[in-house]
């Protein structure tokens, strides 16, 4: 074997064990890296910024809700900044039993999202009312749309800012129907269900005029549950919630006259609002970050030395939910 051929071999074989290593690598920098190191245990309590000095014995806790409201727990340490459903309820939870908070501000800042998550929401805020009497305040962001307004419902004030995107009452459910195209393509699809109704909103075939109805049905439950949420928590009659929840949006502004909401402002006036009318002049303002700082800034870090490979991780996340049609309140454009 001349020369040539040797240095080409011995190229080769580098270039392959660099190729293993960066695998290596990658895997551990993927999901498993918490369960490697252990980094999960780092990430099991949330920190507090304080943002307004006061009291340490009487506190104000700021929570930011934003992005789409669903149990779709980022899956990788490199997805740092997506909504985390189930670290959102546990915040919610510790401000309510905190003794030293006094009041509560929640930052809505979402499109809407999962019914069942929403309730969950709902439901904890509610249960936070009736347990402590911690007063609760909303701040809506640019939207709180849909499943925002559901979770915003109950609070004891709503304050929006003029231009937020907003209301969007109701319930939407959604698939996209391949059968023409397949057709087109000559592609068929072989189907063995056990019951008539089990492929249900199919992508592969029409819709029938009864599974329609069912599926009417089912969003009509939905939405009568939401119009009862807004008379409970808003003091409106249901007469008056159906005629306003059409499933339009509106301006903060718009939404202050017909007193879905009761004030404008922003999260500034919202904190100065509690503190005012609930003699909490002297209170420490703290806003609850979402997660340790350790765990922010090594998945920042990570995020800095990979990139827009960060994009793709993003996706594969993305792709590896479920994609069956599913009942949300949310806003969608």
């Amino acid at each position: 074997m001349n020369m040539k051929r040797w240095i080409a071999l011995v190229v080769a074989a580098a270039l392959f064990f660099i190729s293993m290593g960066f695998q290596f690598m990658s895997s551990i920098l993927s999901a498993n890296m918490n369960e490697a190191f252990n980094f999960a245990d780092l990430d099991q309590e949330f920190s507090e910024k304080v943002v307004e000095e006061g009291s340490p014995a009487s506190k104000i806790a700021v929570l930011h809700l934003n992005g789409v409201i669903q149990n779709t727990t980022p899956s990788s340490l490199l997805n740092t900044s997506s909504y985390n459903h189930q670290r959102f309820l546990d915040m919610l939870e510790h401000a309510g039993e905190d003794n030293s908070v006094k009041g509560i501000v929640l930052h809505v800042n979402t499109p809407g999202g999962g019914v069942v998550e929403s309730a969950e929401i709902h439901d904890k805020i509610n249960e936070i009312k009736e347990e402590t009497n911690k007063p609760i305040y909303v701040s809506m962001g640019n939207t709180a749309a849909s499943g925002g307004y559901y979770v915003s419902a109950p609070a004891d004030k709503i304050v929006a800012h003029k231009a937020t995107l907003t209301g969007s009452i109701g319930v939407i459910m959604e698939n996209i129907n391949f059968t023409q195209l397949a057709e087109e393509l000559g592609i068929d699809f072989n189907t063995i269900k056990s019951g008539e109704h089990k492929d249900i909103l199919s992508s592969y075939r029409e819709m029938t005029e009864e599974e329609r109805q069912i599926l009417q049905s089912m969003i009509d439950d939905m939405y009568n549950d939401f119009v009862d949420v807004i008379v409970e928590g808003r003091g409106l009659s249901e007469e008056r919630v159906r005629e306003l929840g059409d499933g339009r949006i509106y301006t903060g502004s718009q939404e202050l006259e017909v007193e879905l909401v009761d004030a404008i402002g922003s999260l500034d006036d919202t904190i100065a609002m509690i503190k005012e009318e609930h003699d909490l002049a002297s209170s420490r303002v703290v806003e609850y970050e979402n997660g340790m700082p350790f765990g922010q800034f090594f998945g920042a870090q990570i995020q800095n030395m990979f990139g827009n490979n960060t994009d793709f991780t993003g996706i594969k996340e993305l792709l590896q939910q479920g994609n069956a049609p599913r009942a949300m309140y949310l806003y969608s454009r």
